[in-house]
């Protein structure tokens, strides 16, 4: 009696293929992702070599959020299949099947489908595993990433998904227990009533759309705090009220042009258009924000990647120590970083720099100077301009591309009120030469005879607190002293976790090995990112499939009765059209409007720390969405019309 009871519940899932496929598809790819972050958590030449602990955190974070998607989205699908099979599940009671039978039907279909997406994700993600391992190798800079066999992914992956299938499996039950007979009998889609909406929520769901958009584009950066707090609530409760209140009330406001309204075939898409949105309208929100945050995942990721493409613009310089007057261990450490740059066979530039610190009469500030024989010593390394100042005369040393264009048109008269040296500054030099972190944002270059000046220190410090000598190792391989100075950089780094940076008397500063910890940590999660985001991107596509074919039965009898009133085929194509198009780019839409106004703050986030500008990576990452979801589209489409028609 049980193999008939299992081989009965087999075929109902043979049977309801075609609409358990998205759901079949969905689950292998969720399966197969987090497959392949576990190979990787576990592979022990990670483990081993790659010490950027972040990264590993996002394959641990991305694993936990895959992990309580894939749980709400097989709650949902679950319900949404059997709400579909009410009607069926109806039959089998009135033939006399017990409720326990039918929750334990439920329960071996549930995890006849569960088991085989488990056995097939895990066989495609050890099939691409070896192919993922050579991106990550690529990324990380690794020398080799062989394919390994380990029970531990295997086990956690099996151990994980089983445990989620067999949840969903006693929770689906709960769906039905309490349905009685006739209802079940009616079946679902001449059961559920169509819901009534709001004016005032549909009108205010607007609105708060609007003011989280205007807060997007009008951001500032001292602004950011509160926009991060404000702008995701006025968006998540703007975009429910608007699919459950405001389409319904502008689709009632364009019945209300009879004219347009009772013209050919739009009285029928019209009608039909709003019966979908008032069902589904849970569903379209659903859609929407887990459209939104894959858009998002692939966007911040692509820019920060952005951020290390352009690290060098932004760091020109090799590498950077800066030493306090009188420091003990300034001529053994250069000594070493030129050792250490000779071992490694890296040509190089030393140049050293003298900066003063004095207090500026027009701000009461504090400012560094800088002799123009020190720039122009590293402009013609660079190949850049030279600097030609008469006495009396200083320049602006920018510190990012945007600052060289704010201090274009600033002219500055001061005086170094310590030393009572007159200056006239109205200029500053073309290029970016020095990060913000090596010298700060307040540097002007004066004429040598005015540095010489310069005599007393500032007030209120002492001649070694005011004078900073700084090396600069200029390295046309910047890329490859990754590992040069490592043990300088560990014990500046020591020193700023323990806030005693000051106590240093030197600062060191490897702009290759930044580089490199940045380029793999982005590179590392945006690959995390982007196989998580296409999770989430099939299943919006999903809960939209759903619906489809889970009600194909009735839209059939539909079609065939507008058929036989004299709907002509490509009448029909054009009703369908207008039918899936809302279904799938209204919530698809609204999606990349959330992404583009995050992405305007973003962008104001970037340049605030980065000088960055990412609008061609925005422009890129929406462009090759929308390609995806154009041909997603118009594949659900030609298999539901093949269906109509059948």
């Amino acid at each position: 009696m049980s193999v008939t009871f299992r081989q009965f519940a087999f075929r109902n899932v043979i049977r309801n293929r075609r609409v358990y496929a998205a759901f079949f598809l969905s689950s292998v790819a969720s399966v197969m992702v987090f497959f392949i972050y576990s190979m990787l958590m576990f592979h022990p030449k990670l483990e081993n070599e790659f010490l950027q602990e972040i990264a590993f955190q996002g394959m641990v974070i991305a694993e936990v959020i895959l992990v309580l998607f894939m749980l709400f989205f097989l709650l949902y699908s679950m319900r949404a299949f059997l709400e579909a099979r009410l009607t069926e599940f109806g039959l089998l009671l009135q033939l006399g099947m017990e409720k326990r039978k039918l929750n334990k039907l439920i329960l071996f279909e549930t995890m006849i489908i569960g088991m085989a997406a488990i056995i097939v994700g895990i066989l495609f993600g050890y099939a691409f595993a070896k192919f993922f391992f050579m991106i990550v190798r690529e990324i990380l800079q690794i020398d080799s990433l062989p394919l390994y066999f380990s029970w531990k992914p295997f086990a956690l992956t099996i151990s994980i998904f089983t445990s989620l299938f067999v949840i969903i499996s006693f929770i689906s039950v709960m769906f039905i227990k309490d349905v009685h007979l006739v209802s079940l009998l009616r079946g679902y889609w001449r059961n559920e009533q169509l819901s009534k909406f709001s004016v005032w929520r549909g009108l205010l769901g607007m609105l708060l759309l609007l003011a989280a958009y205007i807060m997007a584009s009008q951001i500032q950066k001292q602004y950011l705090v509160i926009f991060t707090i404000l702008t995701p609530p006025f968006a998540v409760l703007g975009t429910y009220w608007f699919f459950t209140d405001s389409v319904p009330f502008l689709l009632s406001r364009l019945r209300a042009h009879k004219k347009w309204y009772w013209k050919k075939y739009h009285i029928i898409s019209l009608a039909k258009i709003s019966a979908i949105m008032r069902e589904n309208a849970r569903m379209f929100f659903i859609t929407c924000m887990v459209s939104t945050l894959a858009f998002l995942a692939v966007g911040t990721l692509s820019s920060m990647s952005t951020f290390t493409h352009q690290y060098h613009q932004l760091n020109p310089l090799g590498l950077v120590y800066s030493s306090k007057y009188g420091n003990p261990y300034e001529r053994e450490h250069i000594s070493g970083l030129i050792n250490e740059l000779e071992e490694k066979g890296l040509s190089y530039h030393l140049n050293k720099f003298d900066i003063k610190r004095q207090t500026s009469s027009y701000t009461k500030r504090s400012v560094k100077i800088m002799k123009q024989s020190d720039i122009n010593r590293l402009a013609i390394v660079f190949g850049y301009p030279v600097v030609n100042l008469r006495p009396g005369e200083a320049m602006f040393l920018p510190y990012s591309l945007d600052s060289i264009n704010e201090l274009k048109t600033k002219k500055v008269n001061t005086v170094l009120e310590e030393n009572n040296v007159s200056l006239s500054i109205d200029k500053v030099y073309p290029k970016v030469l020095f990060s913000p972190t090596e010298l700060g944002t307040n540097v002007i270059i004066v004429n040598d005879i005015d540095f010489h000046m310069i005599i007393d220190p500032i007030q209120g410090a002492e001649t070694r607190q005011s004078t900073t000598h700084i090396f600069v190792f200029y390295v046309p391989q910047w890329t490859e002293t990754k590992d040069i100075g490592t043990d300088l950089d560990v014990m500046v780094s020591n020193a700023y976790m323990a806030n005693q940076q000051n106590q240093l008397p030197f600062y060191f500063e490897n702009p290759g090995l930044d580089y490199s910890f940045f380029r793999s940590t982005f590179a590392l999660l945006l690959f995390i990112g982007l196989l998580a985001s296409t999770v989430f991107f099939l299943a919006s596509g999903s809960f939209i499939y759903f619906k489809l074919y889970t009600g194909l039965e009735e839209d059939k009898k539909q079609f065939d009765t507008l058929r036989r009133m004299g709907v002509t085929h490509k009448e029909l194509r054009k009703i369908v059209d207008s039918q899936l198009i809302t279904q799938f780019f209204l919530p698809w839409g609204l999606a990349m409007l959330h992404s583009t106004f995050a992405f305007m703050a973003l962008q104001v986030f970037w340049k605030g720390i980065a000088d960055l500008s990412i609008i061609k990576e925005t422009i890129i990452v929406l462009a090759g969405i929308t390609a995806i979801q154009i041909c997603y589209f118009y594949l659900i489409r030609w298999r539901y019309l093949a269906h109509i028609r059948a």
